[in-house]
C-alpha cells in the first residue's frame, strides 16, 4: 500500500508536467492551470497531515495549533513575495503597499531577510521550528498531557492570529499578503512555474514521508510509540519523554511551515484567517479520517476530504461544515482506524 501510494504520487508529478504543458488549452487531455493549482494546494495539505500524523498517532500528542506553524511558514515566504512585487504596486513605492497606507517611511527590523530568497526562506522554518522548541519544552517539562495541551496550542494560536490582525505588526493586518508577482525573477503566473511550485511540493510530500518513516521505524520512533502508550513506564526504564516528544513536535512543525512556504505562492494569498482555530483542527480530521499512525494515512485523509470539500462548496457552499461534522462523527465511531483501517478489511 505504502509502496503503491509512492508510485502514485510520482506518476502524478510526472503526468501533471506533460497534460499541462505539452497539450494546449482545449485539447481533450490538457491539464488546466486550476487543476494544477488545486493539486499543489493539496499536497501542501497533505504534508501538514503527516505532520500531525509524527506526533499524534505516533506520539499521542494532540496538537490543535499546527495551523500556526503552517501560517508562520507562509507568512515568511509571502514577505519575500511582498518584496518582490516592487514598484508595480498600486502605491508605486518601494515599501509593500499596505506598509504605504499606513504612512511607514522603512521596513521594520523584521523585514530586513525579505529581499532574500534564501534567507527568508530559513527565517519561515527557523521561527516556527523556535517557537515549537520553547513552547513545547514548557509544556513537555510541566507534563501537559492529553486535552490540556490539545487546548493550550489551541490558544496560542488564537493569541497569535489576533497579534497579526493588528496592523502595526508588519504583517498587513487583516488584508494580509497578497498581490504577488514573481519569485527569484520569474514570474508566478507562467504555466512552468505554476507547474515548478506543484512538482515541488510533491517532492516535499515525498521527502517529509520518507522521513518520518525513517524516524518513526528507528529506536527514536519506538521509543516514541512506547511513550504514547505508557508514558509513565518509559520514565521509570530510564528514558526522558521530554526530549523524544519535543524532537518530535519541533520537526512536525518544520514540517507544516514547509508546506506554509510551498502554498502560499500557489495561492496567492496569505492572512490570519490561516491561523484560525477551524484549520487546526481540521488537520486533524484529514489525519483521524486517513488513519492515525501509519503515515500513508493522513495523506490520503487530506485528499479525500478536500477533494470532498472542492465538491461539496460549489454545490452546497452552506451545508459543508455540517459533512464536514458528520464525516468525522461517522469515522470516529465506525472506522476509528480510519481509511487506511478500511483498506485493511477489504483486503482480508
Amino acid at each position: 500500500m505504502k509502496k503503491t501510494l509512492l508510485i502514485a504520487v510520482a506518476l502524478v508529478l510526472l503526468l501533471v508536467p506533460l497534460l499541462h504543458l505539452a497539450f494546449p488549452p482545449g485539447h481533450a487531455l490538457h491539464l488546466s492551470e486550476f487543476y494544477v493549482g488545486l493539486l499543489g494546494k493539496f499536497l501542501c495539505f497533505a504534508i501538514c497531515a503527516l505532520a500531525l500524523d509524527l506526533i499524534w498517532g505516533f506520539g499521542g500528542i494532540l496538537s490543535l495549533g499546527h495551523g500556526l506553524f503552517f501560517a508562520l511558514g507562509g507568512y515568511g515566504m509571502g514577505m519575500y513575495l511582498m518584496r518582490q512585487i516592487g514598484r508595480e504596486g498600486q502605491y508605486q513605492a518601494d515599501l509593500p503597499d499596505f506598509m504605504v497606507f499606513l504612512n511607514w517611511k522603512e521596513l521594520p527590523w523584521h523585514w530586513v531577510l525579505s529581499d532574500s530568497l534564501v534567507g527568508q526562506i530559513f527565517l519561515a522554518l527557523a521561527v516556527p521550528g523556535l517557537l515549537a522548541a520553547v513552547f513545547g519544552w514548557f509544556a513537555f517539562r510541566s507534563r501537559i498531557q492529553g486535552v490540556y495541551f490539545s487546548i493550550i496550542t489551541q490558544a496560542l494560536t488564537v493569541a497569535a492570529m489576533l497579534l497579526f490582525f493588528r496592523n502595526e505588526t508588519g504583517f498587513g493586518g487583516n488584508n494580509g499578503f497578497t498581490d504577488f508577482k514573481r519569485i527569484a525573477g520569474i514570474p508566478l503566473n507562467t504555466p512552468g512555474m505554476k507547474v515548478g511550485l506543484c512538482v515541488a511540493s510533491g517532492v516535499a510530500l515525498i521527502a517529509c514521508y520518507l522521513i518520518a518513516r525513517a524516524l518513526t521505524q528507528s529506536r527514536w520512533g519506538r521509543i516514541l510509540q512506547a511513550i504514547r502508550d505508557a508514558e509513565g513506564r518509559v520514565r521509570f526504564l530510564g528514558y526522558d519523554p521530554v526530549a523524544f516528544k519535543l524532537s518530535a513536535y519541533v520537526i512536525s512543525a518544520l514540517m507544516c511551515a514547509l508546506a506554509g512556504i510551498l502554498y502560499v505562492p500557489q495561492v496567492g494569498i496569505i492572512n490570519p484567517g490561516e491561523m484560525s482555530p477551524a484549520a487546526s483542527i481540521e488537520m486533524a480530521i484529514w489525519a483521524a479520517v486517513g488513519g492515525r499512525g501509519t503515515l500513508i494515512g493522513p495523506v490520503l485523509g487530506a485528499f479525500f476530504v478536500n477533494g470532498t470539500k472542492s465538491v461539496f462548496t460549489a454545490w452546497w457552499p452552506e451545508g459543508w461544515l455540517y459533512i464536514l461534522g458528520g464525516l468525522f462523527i461517522a469515522v470516529t465511531l465506525f472506522l476509528p482506524q480510519g481509511l487506511m483501517g478500511l483498506a485493511r478489511r477489504f483486503k482480508k
